[in-house]
């Protein structure tokens, strides 16, 4: 028998409303908001199966930068990703719940949030992603960034921590760790952070939600 899967924004459950009105509050009030556990299992699982499937041809070697200005810098960065761009059952649902998030932030912090991209990524035994910004203050792409991990039984010494610095100042920050449907959602421009190097193989989601710049010459956020 063919399950029968609902993507639509009405699916979502109180749970979800709380996780989302947790989140609002919490970037209202401090700018980043930690949520441990907090994404629905059966979402979560679903995206750690479908991730975990994947072939390594469908990663791609993680760059710095934006469109054509992404060049590889292992010093920097190491890791692989993959876009969700909604061709699978899974993809879609991810899609439809990251949606359902845009549109209440939108209604309770009026971003103006307009396009969601979003990608897996998978960090190996070593990797890690220095210290950087999602974006910079006066850039027009990326208002806010969401991280979902997809980790299960992950300890303590399996590293691959996220550490949220709170100013540049900052020399300790708040280390996340990278647990099983946890989410972390922060302002793209005001937070640095960085990934510490992992000592297993990491799964997580890295996503974006951006504004509607096009003019009349140019389209952007691309679609």
């Amino acid at each position: 028998m063919t399950a029968i899967v609902d993507l639509s924004n009405d699916s979502y459950n109180q749970n979800d409303e709380i996780l989302f009105a947790r989140i609002s509050n919490n970037l209202a009030r401090k700018g980043y908001s930690v949520n441990v556990n907090a994404l629905p299992f059966d979402l979560a699982d679903r995206l750690y199966q479908h991730v975990s499937s994947l072939s390594d041809e469908s990663f791609e070697e993680a760059a710095i930068g934006r469109k054509n200005e992404h060049i590889k810098n292992v010093f920097v960065r190491s890791q692989k990703l993959s876009w969700i761009l909604g061709d699978s059952v899974t993809g879609k649902l991810w899609l439809s719940w990251a949606d359902a998030l845009q549109t209440y932030l939108n209604q309770h912090l009026f971003l103006g949030l307009f396009s969601f991209e979003s990608h897996y990524a998978r960090f190996s035994t070593g990797d890690f992603y220095a210290r950087h910004y999602d974006a910079f203050k006066g850039e027009t792409s990326r208002i806010l960034s969401i991280v979902v991990y997809l980790n299960q039984n992950w300890l303590p010494a399996d590293g691959g921590e996220l550490v949220l610095y709170k100013t540049d100042d900052d020399k300790i920050g708040l280390q996340v760790t990278p647990s099983f449907a946890t989410v972390v959602v922060f302002l793209s421009t005001e937070l640095p952070h960085e990934v510490l190097r992992t000592q297993r193989d990491r799964y997580s989601i890295a996503g974006w939600f951006s504004p509607n710049t096009t003019t009349a010459s140019r389209v952007d956020p691309p679609r």
